[in-house]
């Protein structure tokens, strides 16, 4: 069984154009609310900012990823459209409004998405990992692991994207392979609960009962509740 993450960064950007400082303070507020997981405060923020200056394209691209948190994927997606319609080289807004769509499977939309801003910056490693995800989706395995190929070559500090290449090898029975990514992404960041977890369903259909319950306990200490199904089914 694989189990897909929703593996999507979310990043405020930097400012492209000079507006008035009032405007860039209610921005950078939100900003700073938003990394604290005040998203409530930060949408307020970006309205104000809006509001100064409505050709802000940061800005209504920021509140869209602040409604995203608050689960407003519709609301998320007018943001990202405006945020687009006055600067349609924006990647972010490109590559996040896929993640949106992809949330709500539409996923020939957010395909294109990806497909655009990989187009306006061929080295964006998170759109090439997140149109992997929606390739995942759509059960064409070999593809996405192309496109994690991709962003691991542009970023090889990448876990999210060795983690998701090696769910993509289980779901084509390359538990060996698979493996070796999922201890790339432990490597890069040992307190990968996830990371653990799938290492430990690969070493079960690879027979090595052991390995397995010994990455499920790990995957279980670091905060991974589901880990601990798996440990009751297979580790009594």
């Amino acid at each position: 069984m694989q189990r897909i993450l929703f593996s999507i960064v979310f990043l405020c950007l930097p400012f492209s154009q000079v507006f008035s400082q009032t405007a860039l303070e209610y921005d950078k507020s939100g900003c700073s609310k938003y990394v604290v997981k005040d998203y409530t405060g930060a949408l307020q923020d970006f309205d104000k900012a809006i509001k100064i200056n409505p050709h802000f394209a940061e800005a209504y691209h920021n509140r869209g990823l602040a409604k995203v948190k608050l689960q407003d994927y519709n609301g998320a997606l007018h943001d990202f459209d405006k945020a687009i319609e006055i600067n349609p080289e924006l990647a972010e807004a490109y590559r996040n409004r896929g993640a949106a769509k992809e949330h709500l499977q539409d996923f020939n939309g957010a395909m294109q998405d990806f497909n655009k801003a990989i187009e306006i910056n061929p080295q964006f490693a998170n759109a090439y990992n997140n149109r992997g995800f929606v390739k995942e989706d759509l059960q064409d395995y070999k593809s996405a692991i192309q496109d994690y190929t991709k962003a691991i070559e542009i970023n090889p500090q990448f876990a999210v994207a060795y983690n998701n290449r090696g769910e993509a090898k289980v779901q084509l029975q390359d538990y060996k392979s698979a493996i070796q990514d999922f201890t790339n992404a432990i490597t890069i960041n040992p307190q990968y609960a996830d990371a653990y977890n799938d290492r430990g369903l690969a070493k079960h259909l690879l027979g090595d009962k052991e390995g397995a319950c010994l990455d499920w306990n790990k995957a279980g200490e670091l905060g991974l509740i589901n880990a601990y199904d798996f440990i009751n089914m297979y580790c009594k």
